[in-house]
């Protein structure tokens, strides 16, 4: 009997496996940014990114990098950016045909911890004192699902990352990108936002903690500050639009839980069913560059397509109450 049902079990899992395998290679994966292309469609932009150095930021900065962009990689770990960036150098390179020293200043890394306001200012300072031009900021950074806890700034760590860190970051680089104008922002939400809310009286989850609300939390934050970002840069020639990658194999699940035993079955469904880094990153990559989206601005996109959003993600009252709180919690003084 016992053998039996080993039988059945790895038939039935052998099943499933091709079954997935035929999904894997004939369904699709996400649209490709349209057009493929064009090397030089970037060539003479410099493209600021949050969390380079893996996942999809860093498919992100290798398909602008190969679009002919000078990249500067935001990123809080240096050592890790760095070896990040090596890779990234040596590919394009290996791609382009090219000496290694051909690539020098494409590519640049810059400290920057989200979770700290004192970082995400001394980085904006340097940036400033730094960079001629700013065309494209890509707020891409994230923390997924975390344990309860504070920065150093006393703020809860995902809503804090995802949202107040980007949003001081946005802030003080308008002034930059204006002045490089026509200039664009992208930033990276998720579907999650639906399960989330603005709440207003614990905006820091002191009072209860969830970290699966938490997270949708902070991107519908990310959702309603584009959007009231988008009413106030109307007639400056600076677009703000935002998007959702879909499910995605990076490491920011790392908080996440699987049991020893349910491991290879989530490897198996996520090869199956989650998107590449590389097939994750084509929307930000497409708001970024493509010519079809120029001078479009607060919009909400998915798989290179503008989307349709919850009435709640679409709340002018609620979006500008979030604005005015987010600067008064980073500190920024009129």
């Amino acid at each position: 009997m016992a053998v039996a049902t080993v039988a059945a079990a790895l038939l039935a899992a052998l099943g499933g496996a091709l079954w997935l395998a035929t999904r894997r290679f004939s369904g699709p994966r996400g649209q490709r940014m349209p057009g493929g292309g064009d090397r030089s469609l970037m060539r003479g932009k410099t493209v600021l990114i949050t969390g380079a150095n893996s996942g999809l930021g860093r498919a992100t900065a290798a398909e602008l990098l190969r679009l002919g962009a000078r990249v500067i990689m935001g990123c809080r770990d240096r050592a890790r950016a760095e070896e990040a960036a090596g890779q990234l150098r040596q590919e394009l390179c290996q791609a382009a045909g090219q000496e290694p020293d051909a690539t020098e200043g494409q590519l640049v890394v810059k400290e920057l911890d989200l979770a700290s306001l004192r970082s995400v200012r001394a980085f904006c300072q340097e940036l400033l004192q730094e960079e001629p031009r700013l065309d494209v900021l890509i707020n891409n950074a994230g923390i997924f699902q975390c344990p309860y806890m504070k920065t150093e700034d006393g703020f809860e760590m995902q809503f804090a990352v995802n949202h107040l860190g980007h949003f001081l970051l946005t802030n003080l680089l308008l002034g930059l990108l204006k002045s490089s104008a026509p200039s664009r922002i992208v930033v990276v939400s998720s579907k999650l936002y639906k399960y989330g809310d603005i709440n207003f009286e614990d905006l820091n989850s002191e009072q209860s903690y969830n970290k699966s609300f938490s997270y949708s939390r902070s991107k519908l934050a990310n959702i309603l500050f584009t959007r009231e970002l988008a009413r106030r840069l109307e007639g400056t020639n600076v677009t703000v639009n935002v998007l959702h990658p879909g499910i995605v194999r990076t490491n920011l699940g790392r908080h996440i839980h699987i049991p020893i035993l349910a491991r290879p079955l989530f490897n198996l469904v996520s090869w199956a069913f989650f998107k590449t880094p590389q097939e994750g990153a084509q929307t930000s990559i497409y708001l970024a560059s493509s010519p079809e989206v120029e001078g479009v601005s607060g919009r909400y996109f998915g798989d290179c397509k503008e989307e349709e959003l919850l009435p709640k993600a679409m709340d002018e009252s609620v979006a500008r109450k979030l604005w005015d709180i987010s600067e008064v919690m980073v500190g920024i003084l009129k």
